[in-house]
């Protein structure tokens, strides 16, 4: 989801003021979302010697001992969480340890438990699996496996423990703790402890983090590993469509999900799946005559392929189990579908592979709060785990989670299957919805609305090209086919609309749906894009078009452009009346820089690509070891993709157009590397990322700091530069983008629906007649263009006058070990300018 918020502070009792909502961010994030606000006492690492530009480390007293262990099955984003609990216990003053094998380690104690230091995570945020291992432990179901561990705890002076894991993994650690003290008690008496051993340690202290592919805890919106696992499941979907269009032929895929059907209706929403089973909501009444009717029905429209996505733990009405081989043999009856199908079961591929860039975020947001919250605890404080909820990072106690999860498990076994829908969050029955009305909507034709309520909508692109926008055309389009509605593509945005218009064949005209439907998983626009304004293609032009197409209204999918093209559109209503009608705007731009909105289609495609590009230039880096790559990110002057890119891999700095880059920070960024360079003693890993945004600086590009990090080195290390260009752009989109593109098309086109047709009168008095559709919190609201405008837009720098995401940034400086740095001097402008470069006026220091 969004982004979170959460005040993260270097000592436990400081808690600073709120602030990334939307992901990852993803998993759907808020300038309180990923707004983590952190007083730096300092930079260091505790295990990295002061040097005279880096402050000494924290003192705390006593030194607390924190351990850090993964249990159950692994997901992607498990490395990344142990990277940044061992790094922000260090920086905390604490010394950091890891139980390998997770609860069997803890048991078997010695080389178990092994503790850690800065640099023995080096690597690991694009590691997949979790390589301090997991394995299953029956010895700590009994009391006396746990009395051996507790006796391992006490040796190596640990009394607070940090668990990744399932929720049985984390039921067992609240088990653990309030057995704690009569643990402690066993073994004074039977002489395993003497007294003043467990002295320092009356009380354990555990916090929990959620990592399971499933997404299936109550209490928070994404797990660690749900968006990777779907990002598995959609790239093996991708693939198939391409045979099974080429044989015309049927899929049963079979995805994870015994309780919870979270990866399957993402994975059918995001492909466009054609029939779906999920545990939570069977199909009324017959689903095998209800699904063969839909599939003949899109087989009548043209299709060459059919998609079935079930989930593991599929059920029908009565409660009896679905079977891949059942649905096969449905597909494959000679009296009836008669289709060649064939069963994929995706199996263990899914949990497989480096986590994508919103676990990566999620799991490091969560594992610094999770080191704070360690650290604050009482002896009364509830087990809590660390949750994004609303698109905040909190804490949240455990144990109420675990029982709302099983009520869910409960719910289905009993049948009561509205129950288990209510205890999905919100946007599961929403995402539901929107798969019934992209699949089913045109052949369910109860839901037309009267001839006289039906509108011809037009669909237009404007700016660069993002991830998701074509996904989102495909969900409005048959959104509006399955109401009656006329969807119209205008191509080539408003240059297209002036110019060629009356083409043969024109830039106005309308979808082919049988086209339009093999679009979920497309990058770029099909219907292309253009930058180009409504001013600079002509005002009165536009407003000509409009009225000779007769629209009664517009759907804009675009970035700052977009915003800025409705803008114009909204003011020019009462020199054009044909302007007066509804209209509405999808952000969708890498920049993730549309006011209003704190998530925007695309954003999480780029930061996807730009960790992978990155991912693969620090493997490079690190094979020649003293090698310093600077990579130029895009974003206009917003520097979202880098400071998210930057947390995602793990860079040694971040610039960005908000903070500016000046000769100081590069001098201090250089003496930095030239001792860590120094310090290092031939270990792997030792590549190093810069990342700097496009418009950081008008002076320092990506190779003139290349240049000045190899002249400064000496000799001492190498440097190169990377610039991904537009390939930032492209690509296939991502599963979060897909999904949210179809949710929020949706919404765009039911906001429009609500105004009807020839409504110029009450447009004209309604700020809401033009709008933007955004990610807040954990809300989809739609706000009026003129209070976006005038409010909390940064016209000259083409971004919102808040970056929710910018306390982030220190988070990166602090886990990649980035010393203090000042930051430059805010520009002199106008006659102040003036009288100080004439001596009138002092130059403040």
């Amino acid at each position: 989801m969004p982004i979170f918020d959460r005040a993260i502070s270097s000592r436990p009792s400081s808690i600073l003021s709120n602030p990334f909502p939307a992901l990852f961010a993803l998993v759907l994030l808020s300038a309180s979302s990923l707004g983590i606000r952190l007083l730096l006492s300092s930079t260091t690492p505790h295990n990295v010697p002061p040097t005279k530009m880096s402050p000494a480390p924290i003192k705390m007293a006593p030194r607390k001992k924190i351990a850090i262990m993964t249990s159950g099955g692994d997901s992607p984003g498990m490395n990344a969480v142990v990277r940044s609990c061992v790094r922000m216990a260090i920086h905390m003053g604490c010394d950091a340890y890891c139980v390998y094998e997770g609860y069997e380690g803890l048991v078997r104690g010695g080389d178990f438990i092994k503790q850690m230091d800065w640099f023995d995570v080096r690597g690991w945020l694009s590691e997949g699996g979790t390589l301090i291992g997991t394995a299953r432990c029956m010895a700590f179901y009994e009391r006396a496996g746990r009395l051996t561990a507790a006796k391992n705890l006490i040796l190596n002076g640990i009394d607070a423990l940090i668990i990744c894991g399932g929720d049985g993994s984390l039921t067992g650690a609240d088990r653990f703790r309030a057995e704690w003290p009569s643990l402690l008690e066993e073994l004074v008496s039977t002489g395993e402890l003497a007294a003043e051993q467990i002295q320092a340690y009356k009380h354990l202290n555990i916090v929990g983090i959620v990592g399971s592919i499933d997404n299936d805890l109550s209490g928070t919106d994404a797990t660690i590993g749900c968006y990777s696992a779907l990002a598995r499941i959609c790239l093996c979907v991708d693939l198939i469509e391409a045979t099974a269009s080429s044989h015309s032929r049927a899929f049963v895929v079979e995805v994870m999900g015994r309780h919870c059907g979270w990866l399957a209706l993402m994975a059918a929403v995001a492909t466009g799946a054609d029939f779906l089973f999920i545990p939570e909501k069977p199909r009324e009444d017959n689903w095998r005559e209800e699904m063969r009717s839909v599939i003949q029905q899109h087989r009548k429209l043209g299709k060459r392929k059919t998609i079935v996505i079930i989930a593991e733990g599929a059920l029908d009405k009565f409660g009896n189990k679905i079977t891949p081989e059942e649905v096969r043999d449905l597909l494959a009856d000679k009296n009836g579908l008669a289709l060649d199908t064939r069963i994929t079961t995706l199996g263990h591929v899914q949990r497989g592979g480096t986590a994508v860039a919103y676990d990566r975020m999620l799991a490091t947001l969560q594992g610094v709060e999770a080191v704070k919250a360690v650290l604050e605890a009482t002896p009364e404080t509830k087990t809590c785990f660390i949750a994004i909820t609303e698109n905040k990072i909190v804490r949240k106690p455990l144990m109420e989670a675990v029982l709302d999860t099983k009520q869910v498990a409960k719910a289905i076994e009993s049948q009561d299957f509205d129950g288990a829908m209510a205890l999905r969050d919100a946007e599961f029955s929403e995402q539901y919805k929107s798969f019934m009305m992209t699949t089913a909507g045109q052949i369910d034709h109860e839901t037309l609305l009267p001839e006289k309520e039906r509108m011809k909508i037009g669909f237009i692109n404007v700016g660069a090209p993002a991830g998701g926008m074509n996904a989102a055309v495909r969900a409005g389009v048959s959104y509006c086919l399955s109401r009656g509605h006329e969807p119209i593509a205008i191509h080539n945005g408003f240059a297209g609309f002036a110019r060629h218009h009356g083409d043969s064949p024109g830039s106005v005209r309308p979808f082919d749906w049988l086209e339009v439907d093999g679009w979920a998983s497309k990058g770029g626009s099909e219907i292309g894009t253009n930058r180009e304004l409504p001013s600079e293609s002509g005002m009165e032009t536009i407003a000509n078009l409009i009225e000779q197409y007769q629209f009664d209204a517009l759907f804009l999918i675009g970035g700052f452009e977009a915003f800025h093209a409705v803008s114009q559109l909204r003011k020019a209503r009462e020199q054009y009346p044909s302007l007066c009608i509804p209209m509405t705007l999808l952000p969708a731009t890498i920049s993730n820089n549309v006011p209003g909105t704190e998530y925007s289609l695309g954003s999480d495609t780029c930061l996807n690509e730009l960790v992978d590009y990155c991912d693969k230039i620090k493997q490079s880096a690190s094979a020649t070891r003293r090698r310093v790559f600077v990579i130029e990110t895009q974003g206009g002057r917003s520097g979202y993709i880098a400071t998210l890119a930057g947390l995602g891999v793990g860079a040694s700095a971040v610039y960005l157009p908000e903070e500016g880059l000046s000769l100081e920070m590069l001098s201090e960024d250089v003496r930095h590397l030239k001792e860590v360079f120094a310090q290092d003693k031939g270990q792997s890993r030792a590549g190093r990322l810069i990342l700097i945004n496009e418009k950081a600086s008008k002076v320092y590009n990506a190779k003139l700091i290349a240049d000045i990090l190899r002249d400064e080195a000496h000799g001492r290390f190498e440097s190169r530069e990377g610039i991904p260009g537009h390939m930032q752009q492209g690509g296939v989109p991502s599963g979060m983008d897909r999904c949210r593109a179809v949710r929020l098309a949706i919404k765009c086109i039911q906001q429009l629906e609500k105004y009807g047709r020839n409504v110029h009168n009450r447009v004209k008095v309604d700020p809401m007649s033009a709008s933007v559709i955004g990610i807040k919190g954990a809300s989809v609201i739609f706000t009026p263009i003129q209070k976006l405008e005038e409010e909390e837009t940064d016209w000259p720098n083409r971004r919102p006058k808040a970056a929710f995401w910018l306390s982030m940034k220190e988070i990166v400086d602090i886990l990649g070990g980035r010393p203090r740095h000042s930051l430059p001097e805010p520009d002199l402008t106008g006659v102040k300018a003036k009288d100080v470069k004439r001596g009138l006026e002092p130059v403040a220091n």
